[in-house]
Parts: structure tokens; sequence; C-alpha cells
């Protein structure tokens, strides 16, 4: 199940990411995907430019920087 990374650290587990509309409104903005192995995150396109503070645990799973909050779920989850 879907899960909302914060950037201050909070994690929300089953977050509902049934449509594009839930998901952008999780993580504020327009959305873009980072794949990893079989998972995947979803974050904020415009993170950057938007000045978003960093998210250390999603920057740790994704071995990059990652600003703003982050959704991780399985890539099948994705429709």
């Amino acid at each position: 199940m879907a899960r909302l990374i914060k950037s201050s650290g909070e994690v929300i587990p089953n977050v509902d990411i049934s449509s594009l509309k839930k998901m952008q409104d999780l993580v504020q903005g327009y959305i873009e995907f980072v794949y990893l192995n079989e998972k995947l995150l979803v974050v904020n396109e415009e993170g950057l430019i938007m000045n978003l503070p960093l998210n250390e645990q999603a920057t740790e799973i994704a071995g990059h920087p990652i600003v703003g909050d982050a959704i991780e779920c399985g890539i099948s989850e994705v429709k």
C-alpha cells in the first residue's frame, strides 16, 4: 500500500492514490515519477523551482536528492 513520506519526517501509511488528483493533492502540485527497482516515488515535479525542503527519507530511498513530500508505492499501484 502507498505511503506518504513528508519532508518533515512524518510517514502516513495507506494513502489513497486512486486518481491523478489525489496524488497531486498529496505532493501539492504536478507529479513526476521516480522509478526505483520495483517501487516508485511520486514527487512534486516543480519541487526544486518551488524551493521545497529536502526530504531526507525519500532522498535515502532514491539515492539522490528529493524535495517536498513524496509518495512511495509499488509500480503496479499506479494506474
